[in-house]
């Protein structure tokens, strides 16, 4: 339940067309769907302003089409997150033509009823083509929350002049998402360029030394650049919901 079928609830119960007694059981037997493998959390966007996600590594593909099929059943939008091709071709089966694969960014997305019109603008700055997958995940999670997000790729700090041609553009987003492996400095690059939320994400790409994405993550958290949060190496999908509640906020405080 999200915060419209709430609202329509209560006015029906006001209108006198629901009775108390009904909206109570309606309330409560939408909190959890319990299936074969999971129980989804159908409360969680009234709590917390964002939807419950799949993450599908490590699920079996019987897993995932089970849950997909919760999601059918109950006619909810639905991210699967981290969604390999064979799992991914198998949801997409029980879904049908309300979902579709990114395979770029490993996600399937699923809206059943008419998507919002997308509003709030994120930009996604990725440094390098090898940074993409993660980049790509927050995109489309984004997309999926109802925010428009444009994605800059290739304007790693090996070559400033390409960002620079791209700061105006940065500038007027309400907040950003910065998508880096290697040594991780683009964040703090972008954050001394703007005044707005920089959100960094480190990758797990890299030569030797950057032990899977490690060094990214410690020298974005010792970015010397005020305004950077730090999520987890290669969570797009982290970054992507953190950025969602951030310009959600600030349209709330501006009327």
């Amino acid at each position: 339940m999200n915060r419209q079928q709430l609202n329509e609830l209560l006015a029906s119960v006001k209108d006198c067309d629901t009775s108390i007694e009904n909206a109570v059981d309606i309330i409560a037997a939408t909190a959890i769907h319990k299936g074969d493998v999971a129980e989804i959390d159908l409360h969680r966007e009234l709590r917390t302003g964002t939807p419950e996600a799949v993450y599908c590594k490590d699920k079996t593909t019987e897993q995932c089409t089970s849950i997909a099929r919760q999601y059918l059943e109950l006619e909810q939008k639905a991210l699967f997150t981290r969604c390999s091709e064979k799992n991914a071709a198998a949801v997409l089966a029980v879904l049908g033509d309300d979902a579709e694969y990114f395979s770029d960014a490993h996600c399937v997305t699923f809206h059943p009823q008419a998507s919002a019109e997308l509003v709030r603008d994120v930009v996604v700055v990725c440094a390098g083509t090898s940074d993409l997958a993660v980049a790509r995940e927050s995109v489309v999670t984004l997309n999926w929350l109802g925010c428009n997000a444009e994605l800059i790729n290739d304007v790693g700090v090996a070559g400033l002049h390409r960002l620079l041609d791209k700061n105006v553009r940065i500038r007027t987003a309400d907040c950003v998402i910065v998508v880096a492996g290697m040594e991780g400095a683009l964040c703090s690059v972008v954050a001394g360029l703007v005044d707005i939320p920089v959100i960094a994400v480190p990758t797990s790409v890299g030569y030797g030394a950057s032990y899977e994405g490690l060094s990214a993550l410690l020298a974005m958290l010792n970015s010397c650049s005020p305004g950077v949060a730090v999520v987890n190496i290669d969570n797009g999908f982290g970054a992507a919901m953190m950025a969602a509640r951030i310009v959600a906020t600030a349209q709330e405080l501006q009327g």
